[in-house]
Formats: structure tokens, sequence, C-alpha cells
């Protein structure tokens, strides 16, 4: 390089430093003579001109990275992400588009598996004006990557980066990842949640709103707080429990002292001891649970629902890790791909579907178990459904109320419609949203309701009103799915952008922001207490979050393939999932979250796995419901026929 360039790449770098640009300033530095200097210049001249240096640097680490000992590829892999993304991002905005489609095209198939919608989204970037168009685009050079790496494997880095010079790789990783560095041995686990995040503005507002107070409590005089007050639930536990030990007494009696009837009788105490220990568990959970007043005004339920539900109340079965429920499922057939949703009512009496030829199917149990056929027609070819029609397009929800009585739907046409159980009719179509409704829910009390769409809102209705009572923005993409906090004064929102927000419903303020995901959120579940939250996402990962910190207490990994419904037991100790990989999942959060709490002040991570799968031949489970009495009810279409 003459003595012009040096001079000009000189000056250039030190402007770009905020020194002063007189050149009298630098008049003493004998640049010219220094080899070294030279070289390290010459490297940056190229860096910055040359658009092959991107893909060189980026495929001599990737290399480095695959070629590694096993025991730190995972770690170093970790890095190749963040720099495949910026190198692309630096070559567009540098006007190189030609040669980042190359480089896009040539390594994308390296992160598909686990980044295919950011890729998608990223590909839509083909010049430097979409970098501060595109919403996407921008928010990643604003943040900076977080990556969990051992000593031992960030010490490796950092001598691969000197040995090889490779200044332009170095310059992309100084500036876009921030290492958490810890001693011990690497992390090999390849799904690690919380090895690789973002942070930057996004994250810093979400920080900001994390810090807002909440009241995750139950309602003040709720059914059952009634119940447990009288000690209605305590006295005819114990009286069932009484009835056991009785009959296992006269049973063991009359058979005499067989083995095998002593086993049982052994069986039956140590069961009656478990149900025991967990209904003190769960009434000093109810008693220690703060109480809070609702926000809504609530609606006045009718004697004959209160007295079946206090009636369910008292019959609920404990269930815990060695007292498992019962499942019934559901199995819709010939639906010829056409079923996008379904739903059980709370007693599991009325099952629901919603079609993509914008129908719903509302069958009732107790007719075809009277018919003595599950079928979808009878011997006579006549329907042993009801057929709900009002809709101009696919249907994505259809949810039952409370008592049953109604059924909410959302559709494509943008419309929200309240059906009759007893009329069979359509009485309302709410119409507010401007895209696909994907989803509404009805409040554990009746009367309001909650529905998310495609135009990236949540709104808050009443059924007396044909126009949303608050609206609620903020998600960046499509809010695929809501649920209501069991006290009626939130709502939460899960979201194609990878979070999950949750809303004050009286002034529509978003009080948390969730965030933890790797791919969009399809179903939520509230822990009967109010403080905790369930969502999984596309990728099948389960996240469980206490509401008062916004924290992820433990990720529940399992399931293979989209988790589409999550449903928490009565008393809150188990949690049920199911997913598009033909599978039911059963969970005991109860001891994930006091495991957690023993080992919070460690920083120990606690992974919990499943207690039990339940897999079906090839149906796909769209819904999950567990009753007042702990019975879990799903539902699904079956995908092929069985051989």
């Amino acid at each position: 390089m003459d003595p012009e360039q040096v001079d000009e790449f000189v000056m250039g770098y030190l402007k770009k430093k905020g020194f002063n640009s007189d050149g009298t300033s630098f008049s003493s530095i004998d640049y010219h003579n220094d080899p070294d200097l030279t070289k390290l210049i010459r490297s940056f001249s190229q860096s910055e001109n040359d658009p092959s240096r991107y893909r060189e640097g980026y495929s001599k680490l990737r290399s480095w990275g695959d070629n590694s000992l096993d025991l730190y590829k995972h770690e170093l892999l970790r890095v190749i992400y963040p720099v495949f993304i910026h190198c692309y991002i630096n070559l567009v905005g540098k006007g190189h588009t030609q040669e980042a489609r190359a480089f896009f095209n040539s390594f994308r198939k390296d992160h598909e598996m686990v980044h295919l919608r950011d890729l998608q989204k990223l590909e839509g970037v083909l010049a430097p004006s979409h970098l501060q168009e595109m919403e996407f685009a921008r928010s990643l050079r604003q943040s900076k990557f977080n990556i969990k790496i051992c000593q031992c494997s960030y010490d490796l880095l950092l001598q691969y980066l000197h040995r090889t010079e490779s200044t332009l790789m170095l310059g992309i990783i100084n500036e876009r990842i921030n290492f958490q560095v810890y001693s011990g041995q690497p992390n090999s686990a390849s799904d690690d949640i919380e090895s690789v995040t973002i942070s930057g503005s996004f994250h810093e507002t979400a920080d900001h709103v994390n810090q807002k107070e909440i009241h995750w409590g139950l309602l003040e005089d709720s059914l059952e707080d009634r119940l447990q007050k009288t000690g209605g639930l305590l006295s005819d536990s114990e009286k069932g429990q009484g009835e056991s030990k009785a009959d296992s007494k006269k049973r063991s009696s009359e058979i005499g002292k067989q083995g095998s009837s002593v086993k049982k009788l052994k069986k039956d105490k140590a069961g009656n001891a478990t149900a025991k220990v967990a209904r003190q568990e769960t009434s000093m959970a109810l008693s220690t649970t703060p109480r809070v007043k609702p926000e809504l005004a609530m609606p006045v339920m009718s004697t004959d629902v209160e007295e079946s539900i206090l009636e369910d109340l008292r019959n609920r079965v404990q269930l815990s890790s060695l007292a498992m429920p019962s499942v019934s499922f559901y199995t819709f057939v010939n639906t010829h791909n056409g079923l996008n949703s379904s739903s059980i009512s709370h007693d599991g009496s009325l099952v629901a579907g919603g079609f993509s030829d914008s129908s719903i199917k509302v069958w009732d149990m107790a007719k075809i178990g009277h018919a003595g056929s599950c079928a979808l027609q009878d011997e006579n070819g006549r329907r042993n459904y009801t057929l709900l029609l009002g809709h101009s397009g696919p249907v994505y929800s259809a949810t039952f109320s409370p008592p049953g009585d109604y059924v909410l739907s959302s559709s494509a046409d943008t419309t929200i419609r309240l059906w009759s159980t007893k009329l069979n009719a359509n009485l309302v179509c709410y119409k507010g949203h401007n895209h696909t409704v994907w989803d509404a829910q009805f409040s554990p009390s009746g009367h309001y309701f909650a529905s998310c769409s495609h135009d990236r809102t949540a709104r808050i209705w009443s059924m007396d009103r044909m126009h949303p009572l608050r609206m609620m923005a903020g998600h960046l993409s499509d809010v695929d799915c809501v649920q209501w906090h069991p006290n009626c004064n939130y709502i939460a929102t899960g979201s194609s952008d990878k979070t999950v927000r949750l809303w004050d419903v009286q002034t529509g303020e978003c009080v948390r922001i969730f965030v933890g995901h790797r791919s969009m959120v399809l179903s939520l579940a509230m822990s009967p207490d109010g403080r905790y939250m369930a969502s999984g996402d596309e990728d099948g990962t389960i996240m469980m979050w206490d509401l008062s910190t916004a924290r992820c207490i433990t990720p529940l990994i399992g399931h293979n393939s989209c988790v589409w419904t999550l449903s928490y037991s009565g008393e809150g100790s188990l949690l049920a999932s199911g997913s598009a990989d033909c599978t039911v999942k059963l969970w005991d959060v109860s001891s994930s979250t006091k495991l957690t709490k023993a080992e919070e002040k460690n920083g120990n991570s606690n992974r919990l796995r499943p207690l039990r799968t339940f897999p079906t031949k090839s149906t796909p489970v769209h819904a999950l419901r567990f009753s007042r009495r702990n019975l879990l009810f799903a539902a699904g279409a079956i995908s092929k026929p069985a051989s």
C-alpha cells in the first residue's frame, strides 16, 4: 500500500473514534515503516471493501466449530448463528445485495432446524433501506446476543480468532455478542433454552414493564374459598377416606390372610396416606394464597349452577405424582383434515369442533351414549350432532362457557359469534377485529370473554355489548392464543413474536412480558391459585413462569412438535399437555416449584421430565380439559386410518 492509502485509512479510523481531524495531531506517528501495522491496516481495508471476506471468515469459523472436540462443540457452535445473521446484515448494509443472497442461501441450512421463522423474515431484507424499515432487522441491529459459555470454550474461541487473525469475525463477535462465562465443565445440552438469548432495547422495555405490581391471588369469596372455610371439601374427603378404610378392613377380614389381599390392603393404606398429604398441602396452599377484589363487575351465578359446582368440588379427586388422573379421549373421524379446533365442556358432556368449511358441530355425549354408538351418524344416516352455520370463513376456535350453555366461536371472517347450546342458534355476532380471529376464551366467571387476532391485538368483550370494552396492543406479530387469569383481573396472550404478555383488563395496560421462547407461542394455561402460568410453543417446549417475577421456573422438555393445548388439574399439582406429536403428557409441576425455591439461591436450573406419556395411534391432540372433579378430557382428529 502506498503512503497516501495508509494515511487515508488511518485518518478514517481515527475520525470514527472521535479524534481531532487536524493532520498535525498525527504527524509524529511513524506508521509507514511498521510492517505489522501495515498488515493490520491492509486487512481492515480488505474487510471493508471485499464482500468475499465475510464468506471466507464465516466458513472458516464454521468448519473450526464443527471439527472441535465433542466436549466443547455444542458451546462453540452457539456463536455461529449470531455471526451468520450479522454477516448477512452487514453485506446488505454495504450494498452487496447479490453477495448477501449468495451467502444467505449457502449457509441457511445450518440454522433452519432451530431458527426457521427468523430466517424467513431475514430473507426479505434485500436492500439497505430495509434495515431501517423492517422491524425485525432493526431490532437485530439494536440488540446483542447473550451466550452462555464455559471458560475453556471461551479461551479456545479467542485463541482461534487471534491465531487466524480473523479481524472481521472478531469485530462482529466483539460488537454483537455478550459472553456469560462460567467456570466448570461445558454444558453439552443443545436444547438449553437459556444458553442463547437476545438483549437490547426491547429487553430493557420488558425489564421496565416487569417491575410493575400485580395481584395474582384468588377472588374474595370465591366458591373454593367458601367451601374451604366451611370445611365442606375436607369433611367429605375425610369421610371418603374413612369409608375406604372400612371397606379395606372388611375385605381383608372376609378374605383372610391371603398374600394378595395383604398387598392390596397395604396399597390402599399407602394411597390413602398419599391422598391425605395431598389434601393437606392443597388446603394449606389455598389458605396462604392472597385474596383480591375483582376489577370487573362479576355476573350473578344462578343457584343451580352454584350448587352443581360445589358438588363437583366436594367430590374432586386429589391428584399427585402417585395418583394419576383417568383420561377420556374423544376422537374425530372422517374430518378430511378439516378440523381446526375443538373444545370440551367442563363436565365433558358436550364436545364442539370448528371446521375449515366455516361450520361448528356440537356433540352431546349423553345422546350418543343413549344411542349406543360413538359414530358421527346413527344407523338411519341421521346426524347425532348439532350443526351451527353462520361464519363465512374457517372457524379457528370454539369454546364453551363455564356452565356449558353457550359456545363462543372465532373465524377468518374477522367476527366472533355467540351460540346457544339450548336453542342451537346464533345469538350475537361481534365485530371489531380487522383480520382473522385466532382464539376466543370465556372468563372463569362467564359473561366476559377475550379474543386475539392476526391484527396483533387482543380485546375484552362482554356478552351484552356489541363492541369491545378494551383493546390490548403491543405484540409485534400475530396474537395466537389468549387465556384468563383465575381472578379475572388479567389476561395472558401468546404471540408469533415468541413472547407472552400479561394485561390488566381494567386499564388495558401490559404488566408483564415473558421472554424465552424460540418459536411462536400456541397455548397457555394458568394455575388454579393464579401464581404460575404455562406456555407451549411450536417447537414442543413448555415453559412455566412465575407471574410475580416474570421468570421462567423450569422448561418442560418432552414433546417434539407443536404444543396445542395445556391444562392444570383442579388443585394445580399436575399439568397436562397435548401436542401434534400425538401424545398427552403429564407433569408434576408442584414438585418442580418446590425444588426451584430450594435451588433458587444456588442458581441451579431444574429441568422437569414428564411423569407419564399417553400416546395415541395417530391422533394429534387439539384440546385438553381437567373437569372440576379432576377427570382429564382430551380431543383430536385422527390423521390417518388405523391399520
